[in-house]
């Protein structure tokens, strides 16, 4: 069982630290990648994808120099190796324009204001998580432990 690789980009070191710190449970499973800026995760995807790994869940803060995060997913979005790739706005500065175009445009899978309780985040970390080892093909079986088993049931029944 590979695990999943979830990227955090935030400007904010202490945020990434937070992220990290509230995710810690799932570390047996989940590899969490700290960024600082859109240009270092982009970095980062590449490596990624040159080493035959996908990212499964990419949580974005919006309000970043230089790129900000619904610009940052909005171009990555349409591309194939991350068509599977679970998407988290989290952010306590977005306009009602950046929301709405993080929703209608990007079509992000949640949006997190900050600040947030852990337990949010995790149970949102944890539903993306489902639909990422679901649409992906992935054994779900191996991932009980991470993800949210409502999305999981749900999700089968579709099937």
């Amino acid at each position: 069982m590979d695990k999943l690789q979830v990227l955090c980009i935030d400007d904010q070191a202490e945020v990434g630290a937070a992220v990290s710190k509230d995710l810690q449970g799932l570390i047996g499973h989940v590899d969490l990648i700290n960024c600082d800026s859109a240009l270092e995760a982009s970095a980062v995807l590449e490596q990624l994808d040159s080493r035959g790994e996908y990212i499964a869940l990419i949580i974005c803060d919006q309000v970043m120099p230089v790129k900000n995060g619904v610009d940052f997913m909005a171009e990555i979005k349409g591309e194939e190796r991350y068509q599977f790739t679970q998407m988290i706005l989290l952010t306590g500065q977005a306009t009602h324009q950046d929301t709405i175009r993080a929703i209608n445009e990007v079509h992000v899978d949640a949006y997190v204001s900050k600040p947030w309780e852990s337990e949010v985040l995790n149970q949102v970390v944890r539903q993306a998580l489902a639909r990422y080892v679901l649409r992906s093909g992935l054994d779900y079986l191996d991932y009980m432990s991470v993800i949210d088993q409502n999305v999981l049931y749900r999700e089968l029944r579709r099937i």
